[in-house]
């Protein structure tokens, strides 16, 4: 059962911090990953924060969904599956390799309400990068916990307009989704276990992760910008499953760079807008 906001509310303003080096060795691994599709200007790769400072927790500290038990870090809100929303990045710095970062995060919002698909839980994350004592980046992560029941391939199902030809098109295939998982610390089953994705989750196969898809729109946006992004938010709006390919696509009609990933279908999958 679902718990009151009062049972959860004091997790309100939670903070945790860790710290990590950025190795080189991080670095190439990264790009080994996502290479060629990468902004390659940069001394440490676009998207490469999404590597550092994991919460490392012990295998009897998981759910069964492979993420740390809820009740831990964060909230137990009583809706047990997890969804990578959204959010919103906001750079004051480039990363520099072989500096050490302090990750700073906080649960910034919490929030129940009802939707077509039953009832949901929004958590709001910030989290703070600094190193040598100065800001790097301010991210705002959406998270969103549904009911176990719920189907979790439901989603806005909006098409993008056939003229519009991918940038990048992209195979998703499941040793990119294992590797990532593994760049990530990431043990959710639901981009490497297809039988848990499809019969628990109710995917239709692997999904392809959030963050992953924000890397690949981050760093054409920045190839389209010619510069690194002071701001980059972005918004999931369908699952995007592994096994085919997805085009990566930005435009610049002005100030803003707007993206999208698409699937083989047509189907938007992230959105996401960039201003220099």
């Amino acid at each position: 059962m679902e718990k009151a906001f009062a049972d959860i509310a004091h997790w309100k303003h939670r903070k945790w911090t860790r710290t990590e080096t950025i190795s080189r060795e991080l670095i190439e691994r990264f790009k080994a990953t996502l290479l060629p599709h990468l902004a390659d200007s940069f001394d440490v790769p676009l998207g490469a924060h999404w590597c550092l400072c994991p919460d490392v927790m012990g295998n009897e500290k998981l759910g069964e969904d492979g993420h740390p038990r809820l009740g831990q870090l964060l909230p137990d809100p009583g809706l047990p599956r997890r969804m990578w929303a959204g959010g919103e990045l906001r750079f004051h710095q480039p990363f520099a390799a072989g500096e050490r970062v302090t990750k700073e995060s906080e649960i910034e919002d919490l929030a129940f309400k009802d939707g077509k698909s039953g009832r949901l839980c929004f958590l709001t994350l910030r989290h703070r990068y600094a190193q040598d004592g100065g800001l790097v980046l301010d991210e705002r992560q959406d998270i969103v916990y549904r009911a176990a029941t719920q189907i979790s391939g439901a989603g806005t199902a909006a098409v993008a307009p056939r003229a519009l030809e991918p940038d990048w098109t992209i195979a998703g295939t499941s040793t990119l989704l294992f590797r990532y998982s593994a760049l990530t610390f990431n043990g959710h089953r639901i981009h490497y276990d297809a039988d848990y994705a499809r019969d628990v989750e109710g995917y239709a196969g692997l999904v392809v992760h959030g963050p992953l898809q924000a890397t690949y729109l981050l760093n054409l946006a920045a190839l389209k910008l010619g510069s690194l992004p002071q701001r980059f938010s972005y918004r999931g709006l369908n699952p995007l499953i592994a096994g085919g390919t997805f085009g990566v696509s930005c435009q610049k009609p002005g100030p803003i760079v707007a993206g999208n990933v698409m699937n083989q279908a047509g189907v938007i999958t992230m959105q996401s807008e960039a201003t220099a």
